[in-house]
């Protein structure tokens, strides 16, 4: 206990003194898992409250974020390949962009699915159970989307901060920092699991009104 108090303290002297170096080795002790862990879910909540307080940003977020990075990628492999194979040209940074972009498209994506309950979720073998019974699993989900969060956030976390103190560059460029890219991952598990609480309040809710469960894979429309 000792010693996760003192990990705890300069992982926090860390972040106050604004220093990469020694938030790395700060970042790689366990107590990040238990940072992490208690922090996901008002973290969450918060996210959830700004959602209801603006419904634009609520209906209009991930999608637009994934319009607007898809057309991106779209947009410089199309310029790109007209570039080199008709003017010979083409720019350093066209075949290293599109991957990173299409890293935050999968996980934006990822929760915009989650809010439209189009993930896998075995939606018929739900539709078959008692309302108790899908009540139960729509918590299992939020228990095994709140792990995965964990892992993942933990993960990319670290991923960043090695990265930004190591000043890795988006080859290809001169300025473009790699973690820029990284830390959107877990911005966009945050959000995920803000859309997960959102669907078990509803399913709550509804269990308590006498009203069916939305069952997953319904493939519902905005």
């Amino acid at each position: 206990m000792d010693e996760l108090i003192q990990a705890g303290l300069r992982l926090w002297q860390a972040l106050v003194a604004g220093d990469i170096w020694m938030l790395v080795p700060a970042l790689r002790h366990q107590v990040l898992f238990w940072v992490v862990a208690i922090g996901i879910l008002p973290l969450s909540l918060v996210i959830l409250g700004i959602f209801k307080a603006l419904p634009l940003l609520d209906r209009h977020l991930e999608t637009t974020a994934m319009f607007c990075i898809y057309m991106g990628i779209a947009m410089i492999i199309f310029v790109e390949v007209i570039r080199r194979f008709v003017f010979s040209v083409q720019a350093p940074w066209s075949t290293t962009l599109p991957p990173y972009l299409f890293l935050l498209l999968t996980w934006i994506g990822c929760a915009y699915n989650v809010k439209l309950r189009t993930h896998l979720s075995f939606g018929e073998v739900r539709a078959m159970m008692p309302p108790k019974g899908q009540l139960a699993l729509s918590f299992l989900d939020a228990i095994l989307w709140y792990v995965m969060a964990v892992v993942v956030v933990v993960a990319t976390v670290r991923l960043t901060a090695t990265s930004a103190s190591n000043y890795q560059l988006l080859l290809g460029t001169d300025n473009v920092m790699r973690w820029w890219f990284y830390i959107i991952v877990p911005i966009s598990w945050l959000i995920l699991y803000a859309r997960v609480i959102e669907n078990l309040i509803e399913d709550v809710r509804k269990y308590q009104a006498g009203r069916a469960l939305t069952a997953g894979n319904e493939l519902p429309r905005e």
